[in-house]
């Protein structure tokens, strides 16, 4: 079934829509469990995509995450900032508040952004900003950039999420140590699965969250990193299973929905859901993956 792009938007020609019958997963997630990474795209017709995007999506509308969510077994979601809507947060907060204080939020802001706007923000559940520095889906900024953008959200307590690919972080290193926040890391910066888990590029990661406690890891999308492809995934399972295993209380997963450029297959989110406890083998490594840690940082209070 082809999903729509609605207002005056055409989807990219080579676009992968979401698959609208996932499977039912075997696995069931504990109670208050979190779907720590997803998206909201549009409707383009409300709230339109961002004339400097990179891609032009279907859109991915909020009821349709939350039906997912349900179909799932989760109970949370957190919603992080699309770059096709650049920093134009409006889709973000709209499901952030039809989520009745189920769903937290990662926004895109400028360096220009006001007090008023970062304080609706969080009124509305964003708990962080996301910095993304794949060159494919936007053009990275200078340090300083960034650095104004922390000055103005560290009075908030909010979080930073940083999307790169693994041989981005040498050049990156200094800046992300830098980083007085908490820090996510999407997708465990994206290791090239083809090299060994014990190699030098893999380690470097893993050595920045060893030496510097406030970096966590999103163990999510398989999708993306496996060269082995669907069902398993089997290529990916000893990175993250590493990650869950070293550091149990630093780890995040979430679904990726509605899995925005993906060119090979879209993934079944049923699978991903059964891809959990090959990485996290363990009830305690469950509950603290997809409950205890998402909940410490985006519901400390709940």
């Amino acid at each position: 079934m082809s999903q729509p792009t609605t207002g005056p938007f055409r989807k990219d020609a080579d676009w992968l829509d979401f698959d609208p019958a996932p499977s039912r997963p075997r696995f069931v997630p504990p109670p208050g469990a979190v779907d720590a990474h997803c998206h909201v795209f549009g409707p383009g017709a409300a709230f339109p995509y961002a004339p400097e995007r990179k891609y032009t999506p279907c859109d991915a509308v909020k009821e349709k995450l939350f039906a997912l969510r349900d179909f799932l077994g989760f109970e949370r979601n957190v919603i992080v900032q699309a770059t096709c809507h650049g920093a134009d947060n409006r889709a973000l907060v709209d499901a952030l508040r039809a989520a009745g204080g189920r769903a937290r939020g990662i926004a895109t802001v400028r360096d220009s952004v006001g007090d008023t706007e970062l304080q609706d923000l969080h009124a509305a559940g964003v708990r962080g900003v996301r910095f993304n520095f794949v060159r494919r889906l936007v053009d990275p900024k200078p340090d300083a950039y960034y650095h104004r953008i922390i000055e103005r959200i560290a009075a908030l307590g909010w979080q930073v999420v940083v999307y790169f690919e693994a041989a981005d972080l040498a050049e990156r290193w200094d800046f992300f140590t830098s980083l007085p926040t908490t820090v996510v890391v999407d997708h465990m910066g994206r290791p090239d699965v083809s090299k060994p888990v014990e190699g030098p590029e893999f380690q470097r990661f893993v050595r920045l969250m060893a030496e510097h406690e406030n970096v966590c890891s999103k163990v999510s999308c398989p999708e993306r990193l496996s060269r082995l492809g669907p069902p398993g995934y089997d290529d990916v399972v000893p990175f993250a299973r590493y990650l869950v295993e070293r550091f149990p209380d630093r780890v995040l997963w979430g679904t990726d929905w509605p899995h925005p450029n993906m060119k090979q297959h879209m993934p079944d989110d049923g699978a991903l859901v059964d891809f959990i406890p090959r990485i996290a083998p363990t009830a305690e490594l469950q509950r603290k993956l997809l409950v205890d840690n998402p909940m410490r940082l985006y519901w400390p209070a709940a």
